[in-house]
């Protein structure tokens, strides 16, 4: 199978601030699709929302996608859902500068720091209310 699984985070309004932010701590574009553009804002405050965008994780990292709810769309006010990030050790300091990226101004979880099953792992919910999960894989294991 060649399916691939990525994230898909709702907001009410703030879909564009975010991808820009996921852009800068992640060293990629976000890409930007407006409801005015493909004719598609039946409320005029829709216009300028996001209907879709994408932001491409360097070297193969994945897809992070985003988009902003349309007025008569209801979003919830609190997901279980966390966005999960993970690499071997070679990965370690690269994750461990998002991580704290993704904290700035966000509500901490669990500081990066070694678990009970030997990985380094950290938890956090970013400024923008999307919860993260930060594993970096013990020696030997990634």
């Amino acid at each position: 199978m060649t399916a691939r699984i990525s994230p898909y985070l709702n907001f009410r309004t703030e879909a564009r601030a975010a991808m820009e932010f996921y852009g800068e701590v992640f060293g990629a574009e976000p890409t930007f699709s407006t409801f005015d553009e493909y004719g598609m804002a039946q409320d005029p405050a829709d216009a300028g929302k996001i209907m879709h965008s994408q932001l491409e994780l360097p070297a193969g990292g994945g897809l992070l996608m985003a988009s902003d709810a349309p007025a008569g769309m209801p979003v919830p006010d609190e997901t279980s859902a966390s966005v999960a990030l993970f690499g071997g050790p070679q990965d370690a300091e690269a994750l461990r500068a998002v991580f704290a990226r993704l904290s700035e101004g966000g509500t901490p979880g669990v500081p990066m720091e070694v678990a009970p099953w030997g990985d380094e792992f950290g938890m956090c919910t970013d400024r923008f209310g999307v919860g993260w999960m930060v594993n970096v894989a013990g020696p030997g294991r990634g």
